[in-house]
Protein backbone atom coordinates (compact mmCIF):
# COMPACT_ATOMS: atom_id res chain seq x y z
CA UNK A 1 0.00 0.00 0.00
CA UNK A 2 1.05 3.28 -0.75
CA UNK A 3 0.24 6.74 0.18
CA UNK A 4 0.69 8.94 -3.15
CA UNK A 5 3.46 10.91 -1.43
CA UNK A 6 6.21 11.11 -4.04
CA UNK A 7 9.51 10.67 -2.42
CA UNK A 8 12.01 10.83 -4.92
CA UNK A 9 12.79 11.27 -8.87
CA UNK A 10 14.06 8.59 -10.81
CA UNK A 11 15.63 8.32 -14.69
CA UNK A 12 15.24 5.48 -17.07
CA UNK A 13 18.73 4.88 -18.14
CA UNK A 14 18.06 1.33 -19.84
CA UNK A 15 15.04 -0.79 -21.19
CA UNK A 16 15.53 -4.51 -21.98
CA UNK A 17 12.77 -6.43 -23.55
CA UNK A 18 12.68 -10.11 -22.86
CA UNK A 19 9.73 -11.56 -24.87
CA UNK A 20 6.80 -9.75 -23.74
CA UNK A 21 8.38 -8.46 -20.78
CA UNK A 22 10.65 -5.32 -20.20
CA UNK A 23 13.02 -4.46 -17.44
CA UNK A 24 13.42 -0.94 -16.75
CA UNK A 25 16.61 0.35 -15.28
CA UNK A 26 16.25 3.35 -12.87
CA UNK A 27 19.09 5.57 -11.92
CA UNK A 28 17.72 7.14 -8.57
CA UNK A 29 19.71 8.29 -5.22
CA UNK A 30 17.17 5.80 -3.34
CA UNK A 31 18.44 2.84 -5.03
CA UNK A 32 21.16 3.21 -1.82
CA UNK A 33 18.23 2.16 0.53
CA UNK A 34 16.76 -0.34 -1.45
CA UNK A 35 16.19 -4.53 -1.34
CA UNK A 36 15.86 -7.03 -3.41
CA UNK A 37 11.90 -8.23 -3.24
CA UNK A 38 10.97 -4.42 -2.30
CA UNK A 39 7.76 -2.73 -3.67
CA UNK A 40 8.27 -0.07 -4.95
CA UNK A 41 5.43 2.82 -6.73
CA UNK A 42 6.67 4.20 -10.16
CA UNK A 43 4.01 6.58 -11.26
CA UNK A 44 1.61 5.09 -9.16
CA UNK A 45 2.20 1.18 -10.98
CA UNK A 46 3.39 -1.34 -7.57
CA UNK A 47 6.15 -3.27 -9.34
CA UNK A 48 9.21 -5.47 -7.30
CA UNK A 49 12.64 -4.62 -6.96
CA UNK A 50 14.54 -7.37 -8.93
CA UNK A 51 17.83 -6.39 -9.12
CA UNK A 52 20.34 -3.52 -7.45
CA UNK A 53 23.66 -1.48 -8.34
CA UNK A 54 24.72 0.08 -5.14
CA UNK A 55 27.62 1.94 -6.66
CA UNK A 56 25.77 2.99 -9.78
CA UNK A 57 22.55 4.16 -7.75
CA UNK A 58 20.58 2.06 -9.99
CA UNK A 59 17.81 -0.86 -9.48
CA UNK A 60 15.60 -3.03 -12.10
CA UNK A 61 12.33 -3.52 -12.01
CA UNK A 62 10.16 -5.68 -14.56
CA UNK A 63 6.88 -4.84 -16.04
CA UNK A 64 4.79 -7.54 -17.49
CA UNK A 65 2.46 -7.63 -20.74
CA UNK A 66 -0.67 -6.86 -18.83
CA UNK A 67 0.72 -3.96 -17.18
CA UNK A 68 2.47 -2.32 -19.97
CA UNK A 69 -1.01 -2.37 -21.85
CA UNK A 70 -2.84 -0.73 -19.01
CA UNK A 71 -0.71 1.60 -18.12
CA UNK A 72 1.58 4.46 -19.54
CA UNK A 73 4.48 2.64 -18.61
CA UNK A 74 4.41 0.87 -22.29
CA UNK A 75 5.65 4.91 -23.59
CA UNK A 76 8.25 5.10 -21.55
CA UNK A 77 11.64 5.87 -23.02
CA UNK A 78 15.53 6.53 -21.72
CA UNK A 79 15.53 9.35 -20.23
CA UNK A 80 12.23 9.65 -18.58
CA UNK A 81 11.56 11.21 -15.13
CA UNK A 82 9.59 8.79 -13.19
CA UNK A 83 7.89 9.80 -9.62
CA UNK A 84 8.88 7.13 -7.33
CA UNK A 85 7.87 5.94 -3.88
CA UNK A 86 8.34 3.16 -1.58
CA UNK A 87 5.59 1.03 0.24
CA UNK A 88 3.86 2.49 3.50
CA UNK A 89 5.63 1.28 6.54
CA UNK A 90 3.03 0.95 10.02
CA UNK A 91 5.10 3.58 12.02
CA UNK A 92 4.69 6.64 8.94
CA UNK A 93 2.04 9.57 8.75
CA UNK A 94 -0.28 8.86 6.71
CA UNK A 95 -0.29 12.03 4.41
CA UNK A 96 -2.10 11.55 1.72
CA UNK A 97 -4.83 8.78 0.97
CA UNK A 98 -4.80 4.94 0.26
CA UNK A 99 -3.19 4.17 -3.40
CA UNK A 100 -3.03 0.85 -4.17
CA UNK A 101 -0.56 0.92 -6.69
CA UNK A 102 -3.28 -0.93 -9.24
CA UNK A 103 -4.00 1.65 -11.91
CA UNK A 104 -7.43 1.78 -12.92
CA UNK A 105 -6.63 3.10 -16.26
CA UNK A 106 -4.74 5.84 -17.98
CA UNK A 107 -6.27 9.58 -19.23
CA UNK A 108 -4.97 12.20 -21.56
CA UNK A 109 -3.70 15.68 -20.53
CA UNK A 110 -6.35 18.22 -22.17
CA UNK A 111 -4.70 21.73 -21.00
CA UNK A 112 -2.46 23.40 -19.00
CA UNK A 113 -3.58 26.37 -17.39
CA UNK A 114 -0.84 28.71 -15.16
CA UNK A 115 -3.11 30.62 -12.30
CA UNK A 116 -1.09 33.07 -10.18
CA UNK A 117 1.22 30.71 -8.75
CA UNK A 118 0.19 27.50 -9.60
CA UNK A 119 -1.22 25.24 -12.28
CA UNK A 120 -4.38 23.47 -12.86
CA UNK A 121 -4.10 20.36 -15.73
CA UNK A 122 -7.45 18.82 -16.96
CA UNK A 123 -7.81 15.12 -18.01
CA UNK A 124 -9.90 13.00 -20.27
CA UNK A 125 -10.74 9.33 -19.15
CA UNK A 126 -12.45 6.75 -21.07
CA UNK A 127 -15.80 7.15 -18.86
CA UNK A 128 -17.46 3.69 -20.23
CA UNK A 129 -14.84 1.81 -17.68
CA UNK A 130 -17.10 3.18 -14.72
CA UNK A 131 -14.81 4.95 -12.75
CA UNK A 132 -15.58 8.26 -11.29
CA UNK A 133 -14.38 11.60 -9.82
CA UNK A 134 -15.93 13.38 -7.15
CA UNK A 135 -15.20 16.87 -6.78
CA UNK A 136 -13.04 17.58 -3.49
CA UNK A 137 -12.59 13.61 -3.18
CA UNK A 138 -8.90 11.96 -3.88
CA UNK A 139 -7.49 10.49 -6.78
CA UNK A 140 -4.14 9.13 -7.55
CA UNK A 141 -2.39 10.77 -10.73
CA UNK A 142 0.66 9.37 -11.19
CA UNK A 143 1.46 8.15 -8.00
CA UNK A 144 0.73 11.36 -7.12
CA UNK A 145 -1.94 11.88 -4.55
CA UNK A 146 -4.46 15.02 -5.39
CA UNK A 147 -7.53 16.43 -4.59
CA UNK A 148 -10.00 16.50 -7.81
CA UNK A 149 -10.89 20.35 -8.42
CA UNK A 150 -13.67 20.17 -11.40
CA UNK A 151 -15.27 16.76 -11.83
CA UNK A 152 -17.88 15.69 -15.06
CA UNK A 153 -18.06 12.21 -17.43
CA UNK A 154 -14.68 11.40 -18.24
CA UNK A 155 -12.98 14.85 -17.20
CA UNK A 156 -11.41 15.99 -13.94
CA UNK A 157 -8.88 18.79 -13.24
CA UNK A 158 -6.41 18.92 -10.39
CA UNK A 159 -4.31 22.12 -9.05
CA UNK A 160 -0.82 21.61 -8.55
CA UNK A 161 1.35 23.85 -6.31
CA UNK A 162 5.05 24.94 -7.20
CA UNK A 163 6.29 22.02 -4.68
CA UNK A 164 4.65 19.49 -6.28
CA UNK A 165 5.12 20.86 -9.81
CA UNK A 166 9.03 21.46 -9.35
CA UNK A 167 9.19 17.28 -7.42
CA UNK A 168 7.56 15.19 -9.65
CA UNK A 169 7.33 14.80 -13.28
CA UNK A 170 3.79 17.08 -13.30
CA UNK A 171 6.84 19.79 -15.12
CA UNK A 172 6.82 17.37 -17.95
CA UNK A 173 2.91 17.50 -18.78
CA UNK A 174 1.41 19.17 -21.55
CA UNK A 175 -1.28 18.61 -24.02
CA UNK A 176 -1.03 14.82 -25.05
CA UNK A 177 0.60 13.30 -22.42
CA UNK A 178 -0.65 10.14 -20.97
CA UNK A 179 -0.49 9.33 -17.15
CA UNK A 180 -1.89 6.49 -14.83
CA UNK A 181 -5.02 7.23 -13.21
CA UNK A 182 -5.81 5.51 -9.65
CA UNK A 183 -9.29 6.36 -8.54
CA UNK A 184 -10.16 6.75 -5.40
CA UNK A 185 -10.45 2.90 -3.61
CA UNK A 186 -13.88 3.74 -1.52
CA UNK A 187 -15.51 5.26 -4.53
CA UNK A 188 -14.90 2.02 -6.66
CA UNK A 189 -15.99 -0.20 -3.38
CA UNK A 190 -19.02 2.41 -2.93
CA UNK A 191 -19.70 2.27 -7.06
CA UNK A 192 -19.63 -1.51 -7.10
CA UNK A 193 -21.71 -1.99 -4.53
CA UNK A 194 -24.19 0.59 -6.03
CA UNK A 195 -24.01 -1.42 -9.15
CA UNK A 196 -24.84 -4.82 -7.75
CA UNK A 197 -27.61 -3.38 -6.07
CA UNK A 198 -29.30 -1.96 -8.81
CA UNK A 199 -28.64 -4.96 -10.94
CA UNK A 200 -30.53 -7.08 -8.16
CA UNK A 201 -33.56 -4.84 -8.17
CA UNK A 202 -34.15 -5.05 -11.59
CA UNK A 203 -32.99 -0.76 -12.35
Amino acid sequence: MFTGIVEAMGKVVAIDRDRTNIHFTISTPLARELKIDQSMAHDGVCLTVVKIDYEKSEYVVTAIDETLEKTCLRAWEVGYEVNLERSMSMENRFDGHIVQGHVDQTAVCEKVTEEDGSWRFYFSYDSTKNNITVEKGSISVNGVSLTVVDSEKGMFSVAIIPYTYENTNFHNFKKGSIVNIEFDVFGKYVAKLLEQYLSQKGI
